[in-house]
């Protein structure tokens, strides 16, 4: 195991600048509800991958599970302490009606296809663009005051790009063949002082998560326990999450686990394979690293493991920003409502820029 040395968080900030400005590939992040910061440095540009799981580092991966995973490997490992600032209180955001049309289209098709019967739900996603004067390394620090219950991150590999997000979706973590994952779906608007009123279309799309989690992993488990489903707020967000524990059998790989989980109906569909040609055929962007995975590898011990969606997330390039927002579509989704979603879901990244 490294331990990691331990740093003041401006010295941390200022060499993950450093190393955008010289093309060497690090990774900064905090976990969810925690002050701890960490920064995983790699000394020179070689892109690596992670082939089984077994190594040791922090990885990236793509939608694509055909993709190479990104390996940013551990050369020096770095801790800090953060304390959150209060965040500013954001200014109103105008959010942007351009591709609405062409969304929504997207949506109908998806729907169509679920009414042929070859899909239950499918996750549509685009892609929006703005113009940023703020550095990469302004924006997650914006990013860690304003969203501390998320995982939050600034990942840059200059064969790779650079991305950073505050992601509220664990995909799995693994510790003594112990595992834990969750069930997410379904979205409202938060509204101060008013809980969540679900209807059966968002309780209906949490419980067909919670149901094809639980078997795909079915046989990768000694057992296996699904709680209840419980309302969660992320941001100006109410999601529906349901939260899934298991022990792994004994001489079960990792990978096994990780190919069964992602992607996640959460950010595909089920069937997954069904959803994922869909999806390849119809969004007319490629997500590459959004709605793929992130986290620590066998970092802190052998076979242990952190991963998280990279939901709530943007890539960084050459002064632009470009945002990703999707949402769950099943036979009961009305395409104006989803709209409306992506635009509610879109403020998250905006109100950081």
């Amino acid at each position: 195991m490294h331990y990691p040395e331990n740093k003041g968080l401006e010295e941390i900030l200022e060499r993950a600048g450093a190393c955008l400005e010289n093309g060497l590939p690090f990774v900064i992040y905090r976990k969810p509800k925690q002050q701890e910061l960490f920064a995983v440095f790699q000394l020179n540009d070689e892109l690596k991958s992670s082939r089984d799981f077994t190594e040791k580092g922090f990885v990236f991966a793509p939608f694509n599970s055909e993709d190479k995973v990104v390996l940013i490997q551990p050369d020096e490992v770095w801790q800090g302490e953060l304390h959150p600032e209060k965040s500013q209180k954001t200014n109103t955001i105008t959010l942007d009606e351009s591709g609405k049309d062409t969304h929504i289209q997207l949506i109908k098709n998806g729907i169509k296809e679920i009414e042929k019967g070859r899909l239950q739900k499918v996750v549509l996603s685009r892609k929006i663009e703005m113009s940023i004067t703020k550095s990469p390394v302004k924006i997650f620090k914006t990013l860690l005051n304003t969203y501390p219950n998320a995982f939050g991150y600034l990942f840059h590999h200059p064969k790779v790009g650079t991305w950073c997000g505050a992601t509220p979706e664990t995909l799995v973590k693994v510790k003594d063949k112990k595992l834990q994952t969750m069930s997410l779906a379904a979205t409202l608007p938060y509204i101060q002082n008013e809980d969540p009123k679900w209807g059966n279309k968002e309780i209906e799309e949490q419980q067909m998560v919670s149901e094809y989690i639980g078997d795909k992993l079915a046989h990768t488990m000694e057992r296996l326990e699904i709680d209840e489903a419980e309302s969660v707020r992320a941001g100006n967000l109410w999601h529906l999450r349901s939260e899934v524990r298991g022990t792994m059998l004994p001489n079960l790989n990792v990978k096994e686990v990780i190919r069964a989980l992602h992607p996640t109906p959460a950010v595909c569909g089920i069937p997954s394979e069904e959803a994922q040609r869909f999806i390849k055929a119809n969004e007319n962007y490629k997500r590459t690293f959004y709605t793929g995975f992130l986290g620590e590898l066998n970092l802190r011990s052998r076979g242990e493991l952190s991963l998280f969606v990279n939901l709530r997330c943007m890539q960084l390039e050459d002064g632009k920003a470009f945002i990703f927002v999707g949402g769950g579509i099943t036979e009961a989704s009305d395409p104006e409502s989803e709209w409306m979603e992506t635009q509610n879901k879109s403020k998250t990244m905006l109100g950081i820029l």
